[in-house]
């Protein structure tokens, strides 16, 4: 169900990704200039349905090729460490999710936007060259977030070498590997964030034992505690910052 609350409320927010980039990139003439040059160049109603079409497979990207997968992973263990069913909100969790992607992905998509994205506009180069430079920074970055036994583990699967340089690697295999490693890091970092809570659920539970208080739930006495201690910590604000810095 999160998934595709997921999938829908990104596709909602490409206007906001894409002003959030251009502003990022610091190219708001840049960006006026995409606007006065593609209005001219898509006239055909071929050339709409293609956008469109393409503009469709957008929330696949972000959640496939930048750190939007481990965010959402790790907010949601987060509120259910604190034993929060539906606080706070889904659609809460997915728009700081994105919002902390945005921030973590602006230098990379800073480097495509100079690689790719400024000399098509300059016509300086094509479509496929644009696109070709623009995924050279996207790919560096995923290479420095997959870990190497994923990668080989995809390749093994494909029954494919595993290239030495980063050139030879295809982004079919590169993808899944590194959407492996972001899961395998967002567990991770969910399992610490568990651990605290986990031992507040045990003490109060054996306190309640042990005062013979059987039948009051410990969630009814833990579940305060939990807050009050995420609180105390600022813990949203560790996990942003986790979340944010943990990009070696």
């Amino acid at each position: 169900m999160l998934a595709l609350e997921a999938f829908d409320m990104t596709h909602r927010l490409l206007f906001i990704w894409l002003s959030c980039f251009a502003s990022f990139a610091s190219a708001a003439d840049d960006f006026s200039e995409w606007g006065s040059l593609h209005i001219n160049q898509i006239q055909s109603p071929v050339s709409i349905v293609v956008l469109l079409t393409a503009l469709s497979f957008l929330p696949f990207l972000v959640i496939s090729l930048t750190t939007f997968t481990r965010n959402i992973v790790v907010l949601s263990l987060t509120r259910q460490a604190l034993g929060l069913q539906q606080t706070p909100p889904n659609i809460v969790l997915i728009v700081l999710s994105m919002f902390l992607t945005l921030f973590t992905m602006a230098p990379t998509l800073e480097k495509a936007y100079d690689a790719g994205i400024r000399p098509f506009l300059a016509n300086k180069v094509g479509l496929d060259g644009a696109a070709l430079q623009g995924w050279v920074p996207i790919r560096d970055f995923m290479i420095r977030q997959t870990h190497e036994e994923d990668l080989r583990l995809v390749y093994e699967l494909a029954k494919d070498p595993l290239p030495q340089e980063p050139d030879g690697l295809s982004p079919i295999k590169l993808i899944p590997a590194f959407m492996l490693s972001e899961l395998k890091l967002a567990f991770q970092i969910g399992f610490m964030i568990f651990l605290p809570f986990l031992i507040i659920d045990l003490v109060v539970a054996s306190i309640l034992m042990s005062l013979g208080m059987i039948m009051v739930p410990p969630i009814t006495i833990s579940l305060p505690l939990k807050i009050m201690l995420f609180l105390l910590i600022d813990g949203w604000g560790l996990i942003a910052q986790t979340l944010m810095r943990n990009l070696g």
